[in-house]
């Protein structure tokens, strides 16, 4: 039986990291155009589709696809998109629909439980939202892997994202300084804290590591850009990492993206970096995406 080999996100192991760093640059797109894909039917990808968006997500951990599926209200096109990728698991939660797939719109609901409760929640608003990847304050069985976005409609201005492959996130800590990685691979690094609601706790706080690594090696980021109901460990360490991730955002990369997702459009990725630009609705453009997250990563 041969040796495992060293895995390239071990601060032990150097070489393998200089190794796959080089591959990483070498293969990184630095333009949105690179990771766009034209397809039919999202629901029923052909071959030389679905190879080209596997081609994209090996490169960048993400894919953006432009179908002939317009403002088709199907919520199909995302689950069987999903399946296709190898994503099945579906992370539903309180404010997803029965099905596990969330409609994100400006909620302005209030004859339902769940569309009152949506309004307290900035995905569901027009306001702007901060760096994340999904799902980050999910405790550890929940992992959020992968995610779908398919836009329905976009909005009238505004709704734009920004994206960053999160290994690209991690090569440019290390590079700055290895033991930023240690100090956020903590695994008390980034505290979300329990939300108390007035008949008790809703959720329990949940720590966790920034950066961690799968059974099967691949690199998962959990990260949250707000500054509010978050805790960041008090040791100088972690805190000049948290403050560098920070100005890595703010300030861009060459391998930092820029759209919008318009009608028929879609993202596919393992849970990538990204933001959303607040946005503004009119009477004739009020924008709806679908949102499906998976506790797998898309295989193949």
């Amino acid at each position: 039986m041969s040796a495992p080999a060293a895995s390239p996100f071990s601060l032990d192991h150097p070489a393998a990291y200089a190794a796959w760093r080089e591959r990483k640059l070498a293969d990184a797109p630095r333009a949105l155009d690179e990771l766009t894909v034209e397809v039919d039917d999202p629901r029923r990808l052909s071959a030389g589709e679905k190879a080209a968006l596997l081609e994209c997500i090996r490169r960048a951990n993400m894919a953006i696809y432009a179908s002939g599926c317009g403002s088709e209200a199907d919520k199909q096109i995302p689950r069987q998109l999903g399946l296709q990728l190898g994503l099945s698991s579906l992370d539903g939660h309180f404010l997803t629909d029965d099905d596990g797939i969330s409609p994100l719109s400006v909620s302005n609901t209030e004859d339902t439980e769940t569309g009152g409760m949506r309004r307290e929640f900035i995905p569901y608003t027009n306001q702007a939202i901060r760096w994340h990847t999904d799902g980050y304050y999910n405790p550890p069985q929940r992992t959020v892997r992968g995610m779908l976005l398919h836009c329905v409609e976009s909005a009238e201005s505004g709704g734009d994202n920004h994206l960053l492959d999160h290994e690209i996130a991690y090569l440019l800590l290390r590079d700055e300084n290895p033991e930023f990685i240690r100090a956020l691979s903590q695994p008390d690094a980034m505290l979300i804290p329990a939300r108390v609601e007035e008949d008790g706790e809703a959720r329990p706080a949940q720590p966790g590591p920034v950066f961690s690594v799968d059974a099967q090696g691949f690199l998962h980021m959990r990260y949250t850009a707000r500054s509010k109901s978050i805790v960041w460990k008090d040791d100088a360490l972690t805190q000049a990492a948290v403050a560098c991730l920070a100005s890595i955002l703010k300030d861009g990369t060459p391998w930092t993206f820029q759209g919008r997702l318009e009608a028929g459009m879609g993202l596919v990725c393992n849970n990538v970096l990204h933001d959303r630009s607040a946005f503004s609705d009119s009477p004739a453009r009020r924008r709806l995406l679908y949102r499906a997250r998976y506790y797998e990563r898309i295989s193949g």
